[in-house]
């Protein structure tokens, strides 16, 4: 089971634009938990409890344990709003999570020893991550908080698709269910060609017209 993330905030009855102005300049985001049943509730977080929890892949990517004065939910990030150009997160929505039902998200894909491959070690191979996050559909208890890829058998040539990825138990990947199109590459392993000018043949430039002299 992933890590348990705990995120504090505090229940607010003040609404509107000219509030959100207020708690910001206060240095708290205003945000609102909805889903699961019930009635949407608007909250408060100290700013720089979310611009830390954002630097972590886990915070858009797990099950969150939401603490509403001491009233914990399960929740995950559905929706955040950035300042054009600040440092500063202007809203987040949350959605309440329903431990018996499955859940679609966003799940990191971490690659592993890829400069042990032949790939890598092979001149002119350029390895692209088409790739970094993909879909997954699970009940909450068994989210992972990243999918790993081991890169160390990877030749020149290889194509690693989404139906290749080790998922671990009752996770599965939302686009496999779409129909072979859909499974698509997440690793390439390809040669790149250098475009060699030719150079002009003997004689070729002998034989090409002198420019005439200006009289």
């Amino acid at each position: 089971m992933a890590t348990t993330h705990e995120i504090k905030a505090t229940a607010r009855n003040d609404e509107g634009k000219g509030a959100s102005r207020r708690l910001r300049h206060a240095g708290f985001v205003p945000a609102v938990v909805y889903g699961a049943g019930q009635a949407p509730q608007s909250i408060q977080i100290e700013h720089n409890t979310i611009l830390l929890s954002a630097k972590h892949e886990w915070f858009f990517s797990s099950v969150l344990d939401l603490n509403v004065d001491g009233k914990v939910e399960k929740v995950l990030v559905r929706d955040w709003q950035k300042h054009p150009y600040k440092l500063q997160m202007l809203h987040m929505d949350f959605q309440r999570v329903d431990q018996n039902k499955a859940i679609h998200i966003n799940v990191p894909v971490h690659f592993l020893n890829q400069e042990k491959s032949a790939a890598a070690k092979t001149s002119g191979v350029v390895i692209s991550h088409n790739l970094t996050e993909v879909e997954v559909s699970c009940l909450p208890k068994d989210l992972p908080e990243f999918i790993e890829l081991d890169l160390t058998d990877l030749k020149p040539g290889d194509i690693v698709h989404l139906s290749q990825l080790k998922l671990p138990k009752g996770v599965e990947i939302v686009a496999l269910h779409l129909g072979a199109d859909h499974d698509i590459a997440v690793v390439t392993a390809n040669a790149v060609k250098e475009e060699v000018e030719e150079a002009p043949a003997e004689g070729d430039a002998a034989a090409a017209p002198a420019p005439e002299a200006k009289k």
